[in-house]
């Protein structure tokens, strides 16, 4: 019985072998349409798997416009800085910078082109667009290289001894070149907004119908024995705008750094005045969460929701792009609505953008 079952077993194998070669032939020959249909088919549409952001207060800054880089931040500062007075302030400050009282800082790149670099990579990466400040010569450059997704905007001090004249700004907006007057730091120089030196720079924005972002409240601690002599505390206060929003009424005016920590002020001005806007820039990583998340919180259940706009502050920091943002995305009192207001939608109804250009940003 043995051979015969050999020669069946024999036979049977042979059988497979055959019919596994008929199907792979078949397979491969399958494998091969199916390859060849996908090489002629159309390449898929991107699709936007990041929402998109618009961050309000970027810089295009100078390496070393903080102190010599690199230089490290606490994201938050926390103890914020004291003075001892055995040494100059500035000297104590700046060795913060260089051995920084916490486990996980963000460290400065080392020069111009580095810092352009790593904040293009994190605005891309992100998916943030944002208006960008800087002198000329320096947002000309870091616009061109990622115009996309910059917006310019020149920023302003009118006690600088040669400020951008309003009629510079105005041949650069013809040219497509002026998104913005931000950020205006006349704070640091003790000048207020209603200053008379301030109203042609009014009197532009309301004619050209763009936005003025202006600072009011924090800068770096003790910004006072930094060199910004002049600035004050009280300075802080959103009430020194009131005079320059009834004058100007059609002026589009958001306070950068919400007027922090004048809560009561910021709340009352935002009363009333109902086109006053503000963006979150510096304190949203600066500041401790519970003390920034008071202070966002009552802007909120006080029924401002719709005029409160993300901004990171980024100077040399590019890292704190990423650490703002994920500020915003886990306040726990913010719902995803609320959230996606502060990080995108009212930006782009402030900036007025098009539907177009909104649909682009959301990759539609």
């Amino acid at each position: 019985m043995r051979p015969i079952l050999l020669r069946r077993r024999r036979g049977f194998n042979a059988c497979a072998e055959r019919i596994a070669l008929v199907y792979n032939a078949a397979m491969v020959r399958a494998f091969a349409v199916i390859a060849a249909v996908l090489l002629l088919a159309p390449a898929p549409v991107r699709v936007q798997t990041r929402d998109p952001i618009i961050d309000m207060h970027l810089h295009a800054s100078a390496a070393n416009s903080q102190g010599p880089p690199p230089l490290a931040v606490c994201t938050p500062i926390d103890p914020m800085p004291g003075w001892t007075q055995q040494a100059p302030y500035q000297q104590e400050f700046l060795a913060l910078t260089k051995k920084p009282p916490c486990a996980d800082p963000v460290w400065s790149p080392a020069t111009d082109a580095e810092l352009m670099q790593q904040t293009i990579d994190a605005v891309r990466g992100l998916n943030v667009f944002g208006v960008i400040s800087g002198i000329v010569s320096r947002l000309d450059t870091w616009v061109a290289a990622e115009p996309d997704r910059f917006w310019p905007a020149l920023s302003l001090n009118v006690a600088d001894k040669a400020p951008p004249s309003p009629a510079s700004m105005r041949e650069r907006h013809a040219q497509g070149k002026l998104r913005a007057i931000a950020e205006v730091a006349n704070q640091y120089s003790g000048v207020a907004p209603d200053d008379p030196r301030m109203v042609p720079y009014w009197q532009l924005a309301e004619e050209l119908d763009i936005p003025v972002g202006y600072h009011l409240g924090t800068g770096p601690p003790g910004s006072i024995y930094l060199g910004a002599a002049g600035n004050r505390a009280r300075l802080h206060s959103a009430l020194v705008l009131e005079e320059v929003l009834v004058k100007h009424p059609k002026l589009r005016l958001y306070v950068m750094h919400a007027g922090y920590p004048m809560l009561d002020d910021m709340l009352a001005v935002l009363y009333q005045h109902p086109q006053l806007h503000v963006d979150v820039g510096v304190i949203v990583w600066s500041q401790p969460r519970p003390a920034f998340y008071r202070y966002l919180q009552a802007i909120v259940d006080a029924g401002f929701i719709n005029r409160v706009m993300f901004g990171s502050d980024q100077m040399v920091w590019p890292g704190t792009i990423e650490r703002s943002i994920a500020v915003i995305n886990e306040a726990p009192f913010l719902s995803a609505s609320q959230k996606r207001d502060i990080l995108y939608n009212n930006a782009a109804r402030f900036l007025r953008l098009s539907k177009e250009e909104i649909a682009r940003h959301h990759g539609k």
